[in-house]
């Protein structure tokens, strides 16, 4: 069986949630944390080892600005729980805002075809007579 449409009392009900969980979203940026391992190329050094990972990680942040790729270089300890954070929140963010058009979209649907709905403003006027003639502003004269 197939569920039963949403009337427009439950997608404003929906929305009305969605736009408060939208108000309490925090410090937020987009992109990729990565950590890399790197070796530094010195044959004594531990990361020499076969096997063994290197120095690291190094963390960066990566993220499109203006159609170009962009890293930012992200300290290691408490910067890197706090940009995951407010990764994670990015994304909390963009779901809740795809929601909140889907719905929203849902709603101008339902509105548009419940019975009664209210026509457009220029249909319910009727129009003038006969069509307004364009003219040119005046020009003043030097």
């Amino acid at each position: 069986m197939a569920p039963h449409p949403e009337t427009s009392q439950e997608l404003e009900h929906r929305r009305a949630r969605l736009r408060e969980r939208l108000t309490s979203v925090g410090d937020l940026r987009p992109g990729s944390l990565v950590g890399r391992y790197r070796k530094c190329g010195k044959p004594g050094c531990h990361c020499a080892q076969p096997g063994a990972r290197g120095h690291g990680p190094s963390w960066s942040l990566t993220q499109a600005v203006g159609g170009k790729t962009v890293t930012t270089i992200i300290p290691a300890g408490p910067a890197v729980a706090r940009t995951e954070v407010q990764i994670a929140e990015y994304r909390r963010f963009r779901r809740l805002a795809r929601a909140f058009i889907a719905v929203s979209a849902q709603l101008c649907d339902a509105q548009r075809r419940a019975p009664g709905a209210a026509a457009p403003a220029a249909a319910q006027k009727g129009g003038s007579r006969r069509p307004s003639r364009w003219t040119s502003p005046a020009r003043s004269t030097p």
